[in-house]
């Protein structure tokens, strides 16, 4: 089976429309978008090219990432040049740790999106059975899964690292959280809002 990880707790305020970098501290601000926009092993969807990146992290027990997701996915497919960056952070339980192991492991094999969608169209509380189910109704096995999770768990728990080090960063305190140009947005954005970012950010 997967291997489990702790599952961290968070406590932090934070404050929306915060400014990511500092102007003038350029050699950090280079440095930090790096990282968190073009993280060699974090999925990439959308246009891989696009001029603009939306970072989200997110849960696939967080009903808010789930029930917004759709609109996330048809303001970058209508924009047609953003990259959308997709950061597990998985905080609400050992199911969510699960979770995120399984579509990344499924993203070694190929595979990244289907699974990622379906379990995004997911309901509720997640068991680790009930992530095993939606991954087999596209043809991922547990078989296959834990394969590609073990051959490949120093990269996978080390882009988890890195995922909830810049969350703590940025101080969110939950998910949905999206990094867009050099702002920060905790909370769910609505179409609009997604929109009017993405303007900005392009700006």
């Amino acid at each position: 089976m997967l291997s489990r990880r702790d599952v961290l707790a968070v406590g932090l305020a934070t404050v929306a429309g915060l400014t990511l970098f500092s102007a003038d501290d350029s050699a950090a601000a280079q440095m930090s978008t790096k990282e968190i926009f073009f993280d060699k092993d974090a999925p990439v969807l959308g246009n891989p090219k696009g001029s603009v990146t939306v970072v989200e992290y997110f849960d696939y027990q967080c009903p808010y990432c789930k029930s917004s997701h759709a609109a996330l996915k048809k303001v970058v497919a209508a924009d047609g040049d953003v990259r959308l960056v997709l950061k597990d952070w998985p905080i609400l339980g050992d199911a969510s740790v699960f979770a995120a192991q399984a579509v990344l492991g499924a993203a070694q094999i190929g595979h990244y999106e289907p699974a990622m969608e379906a379990l995004m169209k997911t309901r509720g509380r997640l068991s680790q059975s009930q992530v095993e189910k939606a991954l087999a109704g596209v043809g991922l096995t547990m078989e296959m899964l834990s394969a590609a999770v073990n051959e490949n768990n120093s990269k996978i728990s080390a882009l988890l690292d890195r995922n909830y080090s810049q969350a703590l960063s940025f101080n969110f305190v939950g998910t949905p959280s999206f990094v867009i140009g050099k702002d920060v947005y905790p909370g769910v954005l609505s179409e609009k809002a997604l929109k009017d970012a993405i303007k900005l950010a392009r700006a």
